[in-house]
């Protein structure tokens, strides 16, 4: 088969793109700006393309694989449609690519790409195997691809932008976090329930769903969603609407801390910037599990991710050495210098909560550590929405280097920068940076943990910087 790629430097395409390459089929594809991803697609031998240039798309092609993030404008999509090629977005490919396999499938508006990751290591080590779709790089395959032609089960990050998900019909499924988000699509919170409701109930009746703790409740904590017929109340007033708002087939829970889940994490702790803690299942309690290097917010994915596991067969010591092993994921709390005078950490975090935990994260790992945070806000639009609360959380850094904003797909917004942002912030350590000039400030500040935050382009200046500064090591 002859694939085409519209995009096919987004994460998830990549994983597609690679999965037909690797299979023998020939692929091609385009995609706006060239960046480390697709230097390795092309490294790998898949030929890509950066103008919009229809006479560059192949004479040949029995797919094109499209994202919603393709504007309809895009010349190389009018001219796919014209010639009458036939066109799948994404998430449909990926739907059929898991079809008659035990799809994991892993949803939520935060925490499933670490989720998805891990779960995928901990199978990748067991003798069941897995192939996996990752929403992000591994640090233990180096990919975001996984292919194990002898394993049943596949593992995937279910995204809910656009309703992608509802092409799954997965085996297993974990849903970590339902925040509003993506209400350009879903109108309003409620809508977007309705689909994770849809998703959920989309399980294979012999399979089991992990969700977090509460996550079915509406705003307000009254609960959304009905757990199977047997809570059926027999009222005068009952409406058919309420009938379809019932979880069906085998569900657990767990959480990170609380004891009422079926699932859950207590007796936290860190060692030396390793967290330990002890999970509590039905079967009984697993204790001293280690996690190496991470935020404390991985306790909660490593808490579904064993779920998961031990549902799937894992036996405590496969469970216990694969969660000590998980190396994380690229630019997720991604520890590029981890020596005993100075830790780096690169982030992707683009959202006050975001840039908030990992802050918090870094602080509770090194308590009484200087800090210097570098931060690249993403979008004009989110850096005018929260400029309050970006000021607010980076004033938390001992201090503080913010970078031009990175404008992705956006016009410039007048008076909208980084320097309004630094203006309120209650703090003299504070700075305007190029990266060039970042790569000067950041030895000279004498820090003890360095962080570069954002999710735009600081991922070229982070090989450069952990560079630098392991150079002022020696």
């Amino acid at each position: 088969m002859n694939y085409y790629f519209l995009g096919i430097g987004g994460i998830g395409m990549s994983a597609l793109a690679r999965f037909f390459h690797r299979r023998g089929d020939t692929v091609s594809g385009y995609d706006r700006t060239p960046s480390p991803l697709t230097d390795e697609l092309r490294a790998e031998g898949i030929d890509i393309h950066f103008d919009d240039n229809p006479d560059l798309i192949p004479a040949q092609v029995d797919l094109a694989v499209y994202t919603p993030a393709v504007p309809a404008e895009t010349l190389e999509f009018q001219s796919l449609v014209a010639r009458g090629v036939r066109m799948e977005k994404r998430s449909q490919v990926l739907g059929e690519v898991t079809r008659g396999k035990r799809c994991i499938a892993v949803a939520g508006s935060h925490g499933k790409t670490t989720t998805t990751t891990m779960i995928a290591h901990l199978l990748s080590k067991a003798p069941c195997g897995c192939s996996a779709f990752l929403g992000g790089i591994s640090k233990n395959f180096d990919s975001n691809l996984l292919v194990n032609p002898d394993s049943q089960y596949v593992v995937v990050e279910a995204d809910e932008y656009d309703r992608s998900f509802l092409q799954l019909h997965p085996f297993m499924a974990v849903i970590t976090a339902t925040d509003p988000d993506h209400l350009d699509i879903y109108g309003t919170h409620e809508h977007m329930m309705e689909a994770y409701l849809q998703f959920a109930n989309q399980v294979e009746p012999d399979g089991r769903l992990f969700l977090k703790e509460n996550i079915f409740l509406t705003a307000d904590g009254e609960p959304f969603v009905e757990y199977g017929a047997h809570h059926h109340h027999d009222h005068e007033d009952h409406h058919d609407h309420d009938e379809e708002k019932t979880l069906t087939g085998n569900v657990s829970t767990y959480t990170a801390r609380g004891i009422e889940a079926d699932y859950y994490a207590i007796n936290v702790r860190n060692y030396g910037g390793n967290l330990f803690f002890d999970l509590r299942t039905p079967d009984g309690v697993l204790y001293d599990l280690e996690l190496q290097g991470a935020p404390l917010v991985n306790v909660e994915n490593a808490v579904a991710a064993s779920a998961v596991a031990l549902a799937c067969g894992l036996d405590q010591f496969q469970l216990r050495s694969g969660l000590k092993s998980f190396a994380g994921v690229r630019r997720r709390f991604d520890y590029r210098i981890r020596e005993k005078d100075l830790v780096y950490i690169d982030d992707y975090a683009h959202h006050p909560s975001e840039l908030q935990s990992t802050i918090e994260a870094v602080r509770y790992l090194y308590p009484g550590k200087r800090v210097v945070g570098i931060f690249q806000p993403h979008l004009y639009t989110r850096t005018r929405d929260f400029a309050d609360d970006f000021a607010r959380v980076l004033q938390t850094l001992d201090e503080v280097i913010m970078m031009p904003i990175y404008p992705a797909r956006e016009k410039p917004i007048l008076g909208v920068t980084s320097s309004m942002v630094l203006r309120k912030m209650d703090t003299m350590s504070k700075y305007l940076c190029t990266p060039d000039q970042v790569l000067e400030l950041v030895p000279a500040l004498c820090p003890d943990v360095v962080l570069t935050l954002g999710a735009g382009d600081i991922d070229r200046l982070v090989p450069r910087l952990e560079t630098v500064l392991r150079e002022n090591l020696l």
